[in-house]
């Protein structure tokens, strides 16, 4: 039976920023707006961090049972390694997304806009298909398409619209940067996997593209990611501080397309969720003030 540990391991807390940084822009941009409303902006954070950690037990338990995860150098997955029965694995994927439908109920409740009840049911089914299923589209290599929807249009935007009844383009824009950086995340993962991906099917974008034009679009991403940012300060002069973070998205940018690999991406994957993390705090900053 897992431990505590192992269980709060599987979670994949260094997945977590990605869950945080679109509820910190979008109610930045509330702000912006004269609307931002603290309540209901814990009460998003609680659905994001919910849905990931739901994710994240699913894509274990999924790619577990198919035999995905056989041979990994990433944190420890509960159901390839034994350590927690698959089924176990599952009910605590189900668990998590229901407490991220409960409070996505309540959120709608309080917000008054019933029909975001059909965009929370498509977040919840998205998220289990992203590897569960016959045809996971995760495996189509349509993963980062789901991310980029979910982990950043619609957490951003839907953080504001529940606050100012309203979105502004500076919402878009910073909505599109977070999508961006949580793309980057998951795709510095993937090309982390392509030497056990590839073999066993899973046929991720990384894999699709190929190790070099991954990592290319990988730098992509984060670049685009920070000229967004800095594009809000046409309405917001303080997104100016999105500029503190060049250095930092310059070094992993650096080390991705200098070819570090395995083990060495841990780190990178871990500094690159701290990246989206500190995007989210410094728009978000930049916009409410």
């Amino acid at each position: 039976m897992a431990t505590p540990a192992e269980w709060l391991e599987g979670a994949r807390p260094r997945t977590l920023p990605a869950a945080v940084a679109p509820v910190l822009v979008g109610t930045g941009a509330a702000a912006q707006l004269g609307a931002a409303s603290v309540g209901r902006a814990l009460l998003a954070a609680g659905v994001a961090l919910a849905l990931q950690v739901g994710v994240n037990y699913a894509n274990d338990y999924s790619d577990g049972v198919r035999g995905t995860d056989l041979d990994r150098v990433g944190p420890l997955r509960l159901t390839a390694s034994g350590a927690a029965r698959p089924g176990h694995v599952r009910a605590a994927a189900f668990g998590a997304l229901g407490v991220g439908a409960a409070l996505g109920l309540a959120l709608v409740a309080v917000s008054g806009h019933w029909w975001l009840l059909a965009v929370g049911a498509a977040s919840v089914v998205a998220a289990w298909y992203y590897t569960g299923g016959r045809r996971p589209y995760g495996y189509l290599g349509l993963g980062e398409v789901g991310v980029f929807v979910f982990f950043g249009l619609v957490a951003t935007l839907g953080t504001t619209y529940t606050q100012a009844d309203r979105v502004s383009w500076a919402a878009v824009a910073g909505a599109t940067g977070i999508g961006l950086l949580a793309c980057a995340l998951l795709m510095v993962n993937n090309i982390r996997d392509i030497p056990t991906d590839a073999p066993a099917g899973k046929r991720t974008l990384a894999v699709r593209l190929g190790d070099r034009r991954a990592r290319r679009v990988y730098a992509g991403l984060v670049a685009v990611a920070i000229l967004l940012g800095l594009a809000c300060a046409l309405v917001a002069p303080w997104s100016l501080l999105v500029l503190l973070l060049t250095v930092p998205a310059g070094i992993l940018v650096g080390t991705v397309l200098l070819g570090a690999r395995g083990v060495l991406l841990r780190p990178v994957l871990a500094a690159t969720g701290a990246l989206e993390l500190a995007y989210g705090v410094l728009l978000g900053l930049g916009l409410a003030m």
